[in-house]
């Protein structure tokens, strides 16, 4: 009897609080900055130096590129840029060693999906997840210091 009435105590406390809860679909969440979300790719700064792809600890990532077509221009083009997410550990490490900062990341956390093939993103939808790009990004660019 006495631990129904300590339950009823401290529910009745409760119930005075403020709410905690959000309506989660209905009410976003406002993440951090230092949020490491899913990463967002602009294939124009990128120089297909396959840095991200080496420092990757689970191989998710796939980069292909050739060489520029136009002879008088030296470095590559980009072909190919896929993440698939199924395996993405969302490290950060891709972002860090980047030098022009081609992949940074976002606020964005909602991979949700019925089909594991819908985990594989491409190019193109990497650089549409421009949304809620975080504002501190790796130290080496825009002469950030720590």
């Amino acid at each position: 009897m006495m631990g129904l009435l300590k339950g009823m105590g401290v529910t009745l406390k409760t119930m005075t609080k403020k709410k905690v809860t959000r309506m989660y679909p209905r009410e976003p969440m406002k993440m951090p900055d230092r949020f490491r979300g899913v990463q967002h790719f602009d294939p124009e700064l990128c120089i297909v130096c396959n840095q991200c792809v080496r420092v990757c600890p689970t191989d998710c990532i796939t980069l292909t590129g050739r060489k520029h077509p136009d002879p008088g221009k030296r470095g590559k083009v980009i072909e190919t840029y896929d993440i698939n997410f199924e395996i993405c550990i969302l490290c950060d490490l891709c972002t860090e060693v980047c030098p022009t900062e081609a992949v940074v990341m976002t606020g964005n956390f909602e991979l949700a999906t019925y089909s594991r093939d819908d985990l594989f993103k491409n190019m193109e939808w990497l650089h549409d997840n421009n949304k809620n790009i975080r504002s501190v990004n790796n130290v080496n660019a825009k002469g950030a210091t720590k």
